[in-house]
């Protein structure tokens, strides 16, 4: 049988687990303190945005924070600032 008869299986970062949200904004957020942004400014400024020009190419940052839509972004801020208020009473 020749080579040119067999089909070859191509598999593209299927093997690679995807970064969740959280990830994404601490890795971002380390990029962006190594270069000496104030990385909550710069990451409010891509949210609002969606400029990526806002977040750094430095250890691949900026291609990472676009993999993730900006709404998936914003809900991991707000789940993880509700998770984390103490709980009172509505009066």
């Amino acid at each position: 049988m020749d080579s040119m008869d067999k089909t070859v299986k191509f598999n593209v970062k299927g093997d690679e687990k995807e970064a969740s949200p959280r990830e994404i904004l601490l890795t971002v957020h380390n990029a962006l303190l190594e270069k000496d942004y104030n990385p909550i400014n710069q990451i409010v400024g891509y949210l609002l945005s969606g400029d990526p020009a806002y977040i750094p190419r430095h250890n691949n940052a900026r291609s990472l924070v676009r993999r993730k839509e900006r709404d998936e972004l914003i809900e991991e801020l707000v789940r993880f600032y509700l998770a984390n208020q103490p709980v009172d009473k509505v009066k």
